[in-house]
This record gives C-alpha cells, structure tokens and sequence, in this order.
C-alpha cells in the first residue's frame, strides 16, 4: 500500500527541470508543494525564480542566502 504524500520541499531552481517536476507533484500525489533555493553567492537576482515558483502553484517559497 502507497502511503500518502502530503507535502514535499522541492529544491528549486527555476528551470524547465524543477517547474515540470513540481506541477507533476501536485498533479500525481495531489500534495502541496513548497519550493526552496539557495542563494549561493552567484549574483543573480532570486524574485524571479520566486514569482515563477509561486506562478507554477508552490504553497511557499524560501529563498536562503547561503554564501557564509
């Protein structure tokens, strides 16, 4: 017997990768899912993986400055 999913933290990076994966969460395990990423110090600007996050129907969004 599967047991039920009902909330996964997917690390996120924006891409086609983890967008798909995420709608595919939701859609196959019915289970809310909420997005994190990590700032690593690369200089980009993280509002829009985390709009595109929310954009794609992540519950929540963290984005962590990771660099020390």
């Amino acid at each position: 017997m599967k047991k039920e999913v009902k909330k996964v933290v997917l690390a996120y990076s924006g891409g086609l990768d983890t967008s798909v994966i995420l709608k595919w969460l939701q859609d196959e395990h019915k289970c809310e899912v909420v997005t994190f990423t990590a700032d690593l110090g690369d200089g980009d600007d993280h509002a829009p993986v985390r709009q595109k996050a929310l954009n794609s129907g992540a519950t929540e969004v963290f984005v962590d400055d990771l660099r020390e």
